[in-house]
């Protein structure tokens, strides 16, 4: 394996590509997670287009080593493979739902090396079974090292070229960030699933931290923190819940800031190297649904978050959820690219939202680049809760997804549909969005999986036009009193996770899943469209008049290329990606998959040809395939 080189560039575009080339080959790499420390999600390939994408086909498969764990192990346990590849050089980096990490031949998907953390022998991840997306790109000028952050919470630098621990960094080779955050936690409260985000020779970690309602003072807090890249020494820690006499401490109510835990970033950030600014999107505070115990806003809790990377000291922040009690966490990285309002460059960095908004700001200054305007929502009728009495609604861009259980959205393809869709939510509370969890259950809409998730959007920085992909799935929340010995908490969720509508089908009206395109210098829709069939034919079967595709429930992210926009599903029953049409959202081609897709793809070039790659699969039987043209 050649040695690896070092050639970022920070493009006033905002993408970061790295790209050798000769007269007769060309390489252009996918160095992070998005592509870029902006998150594009985009890479400047053409050689796969509309006049031939229908020639694209599967060139290699690679199984990853979790499969042979599984044949061994009757105790390895793992959910989706969700795992997004690095490309650098020639060589694809990826982690696995265990915890493995491995380098592969890009062109071939021959295996080079592969690295057991271990991970998945001392726990699982504090929410779901155990998965990971991805792993992050860090180089002394002399040799790659592939950062890993893993399920129970253990950072890793693995030299790129041998697969071995680099020994210089933390003890020998890990860092265990469970320590250091001022209050103690174990595997199975506190790990990561995310790639950390490097810049500058600053490892930027978030976490991800039980969701469980447990006891007040049980979670830690998700403080971020800054690792020197070439030692793994902290060199700052962030407070995302202000600590004593910290600027925000004032609002977590009597002290709350003591005991409250998470606020964390779970999901991926983005980073200006030019600036030096990380940005950070964060989660809710537990308990997700019941804040009596943290009266206030709760700063700085579901807010995107500039930092100094150098530091670790605020820049600029805005709360986009005052006293959460939705679990509307801020689902993905904000993208970072430069747009133009009636002939102004603006750096802008645009957030995605589950609620299925988008804030955009200058992110340089943190001004919303057009106004966000807050207005009443309804309030908690909760014993001992208080919620906030406004919330920040953006002017632009209109929301990407509906809101709020209404005659907007309920069920209507029919008229009896509609009024069996109002008996059946006759007995809970529904409204418009932010009508905050009761006693009696309330639907949240867009539910907390998302509206936006962890896929997040792609964005065009030629263009400035951002591709969201986003699904429509309502949530229940019902809350209780605990019983004795179950939590400190004067009220916790009931485990109902969504509500069905008539005859099982969906309460609200489709698309169920949609691809959304928006003029970010505009703040304008340019197009929406479905993503999928779902279930069109059960509902002609029905008698219903064919309504065209209604979109499949999923959460899969986009690719951009120059001229393509591409999105894997699961749809019914029917693995596949998809090409679109970036001007108009045309479906251009369908190339039918052998595993369901759950991993963001992603694409490169090496000596000229390119490839598209994505995860494949679930449990015992997860893979990584590369697509390219005949």
């Amino acid at each position: 394996m050649p040695r690896i080189r070092k050639s970022l560039a920070w493009l006033s575009t905002a993408v970061v590509v790295s790209v050798s080339a000769t007269a007769t080959a060309q390489t252009v790499d996918w160095q992070t997670y998005g592509s870029d420390l902006a998150a594009s999600k985009y890479v400047p390939l053409e050689q796969i287009n509309a006049s031939n994408v229908n020639e694209l086909q599967i060139a290699w498969s690679w199984e990853t080593p979790d499969n042979e764990l599984f044949r061994q192990h009757d105790n390895a346990s793992a959910g989706e493979y969700k795992s997004t590849p690095i490309m650098i050089d020639d060589t694809l980096y990826v982690s696995t739902s265990l915890g493995q990490v491995a380098a592969i031949d890009a062109v071939s998907g021959e295996q080079r090396w592969v690295f057991d953390t271990g991970s998945w022998q001392r726990g699982r991840h504090p929410n779901f079974n155990n998965n990971h997306r991805g792993v992050a790109w860090w180089d002394d000028g002399i040799d790659g090292r592939i950062l890993m952050a893993a399920n129970d919470g253990l950072l890793w630098s693995i030299n790129a070229r041998t697969g071995q621990p680099d020994a210089a960094f933390g003890e020998n080779g890990v860092v265990d960030l469970k320590l250091g955050l001022g209050r103690e936690t174990r595997i199975g409260l506190y790990g990561a699933i995310s790639p950390p985000t490097v810049i500058n020779d600053i490892i930027v970690v978030g976490s991800s931290i039980s969701d469980g309602p447990l006891f007040q003072d049980q979670l830690p807090p998700g403080h971020v923190r800054g690792f020197d890249a070439r030692t793994g020494e902290q060199r700052w820690i962030f407070h995302t819940i202000p600590q004593g006499e910290e600027a925000g401490a004032e609002t977590w109510e009597n002290g709350a800031w003591r005991t409250a835990g998470a606020t964390n970033v779970w999901t991926t950030m983005s980073a200006d190297p030019e600036t030096g600014y990380v940005y950070l999107p964060t989660s809710t505070p537990n308990n997700d649904w019941y804040g009596a115990h943290r009266l206030g806003d709760n700063l700085y809790a579901e807010s995107l978050v500039c930092l100094d990377s150098a530091t670790g000291e605020v820049v600029w922040h805005f709360q986009t959820v005052r006293h959460g009690l939705w679990d509307y966490d801020l689902p993905a990285a904000p993208n970072l690219l430069d747009i133009n309002i009636n002939g102004e460059i603006i750096k802008a960095v645009a957030q995605v939202s589950k609620q299925g908004f988008v804030f955009v700001f200058d992110r340089i200054t943190g001004e919303p680049v057009w106004p966000i305007e807050d207005r009443a929502v309804p309030q908690s009728n909760v014993p001992g809760e208080r919620s906030s009495p406004t919330q920040p609604f953006p002017s632009k861009p209109p929301p990407f997804e509906p809101q709020g259980i209404s005659d907007a959205t309920l069920i209507d393809f029919t008229p009896e549909l509609r009024e069996q869709a109002l008996a059946l939510i006759a007995d809970v509370d529904y409204g418009p969005l932010y009508t905050p969890p009761s006693e009696r259950g309330v639907i949240i809409f867009p539910g907390y999986s998302g509206g936006a998730t962890w896929t997040g959007a792609a964005t065009d920085p030629e263009t400035g036009v951002m591709y969201v992909p986003s699904f429509s799935a309502p949530r229940f929340v019902r809350l209780r009193k605990p019983e004795s010995g179950e939590s400190d908490f004067g009220y916790i969720r009931d485990r109902s996770f969504d509500i069905s509508g008539p005859q099982g089908l969906p309460l609200i009206k489709p698309p169920y899943a949609r691809i959304t395109a928006i003029d970010l210098n505009r703040g304008e829709h340019l197009w929406m469209v479905p993503h999928g069939e779902g279930i069109r034919q059960r509902l002609i079967n029905m008698g219903i008049e064919d309504p065209g595709p209604v979109g499949s429930f999923g959460r899969n992210g986009p690719l951009l290329t120059k001229s393509l926009l591409f999105v894997a599903q699961l749809d019914g029953s029917r693995p596949l990606i998809r090409s679109y049409d970036k001007q108009s959202g045309a479906v251009l081609s369908e190339l039918d998959l052998p595993l369901p897709p759950m991993g963001t793809p992603m694409s490169y070039m090496v000596n000229g040809k390119q490839f598209i790659v994505m995860a494949i699969g679930a449990g015992p039987d997860t893979r990584l395939i590369g697509l390219s043209l005949p």
